[in-house]
């Protein structure tokens, strides 16, 4: 028997259409732990927030961080809670109440 899958929320459904809008970085991680690669990768790279880091471990497993201006969180948490980091609310959508188009000038 198949079994059911674990249906996600609109509020992560939302976060991560957010987070498809950052700038993106790939990297391995080596011999290092995935989150010293991306503290590494960051500081070389000069790297500012806000920015989605995908670390390959190994060839099955990959870990992926948000880089914000308070520092470095795991993707999934940010997906879930997008509305607590400034550096996103601009990629926020208007959400249009009135039922006609929104425009911006």
């Amino acid at each position: 028997m198949a079994r059911k899958r674990k249906r996600k929320s609109r509020r992560s459904l939302e976060g991560r259409k957010i987070l498809e809008l950052i700038p993106h970085y790939n990297l391995e991680s080596g011999e290092e732990k995935p989150v010293t690669a991306a503290r590494k990768y960051i500081s070389a790279q000069g790297i500012g927030p806000p920015a989605l880091l995908i670390v390959k471990r190994n060839e099955h497993t990959t870990d992926r961080y948000f880089w914000a201006e308070k520092g470095l969180f795991g993707a999934q948490y940010v997906e879930e809670n997008h509305f607590l980091f400034p550096s996103l609310r601009e990629f926020i959508p208007l959400k249009n109440t009135t039922g006609t188009a929104a425009v911006t000038l």
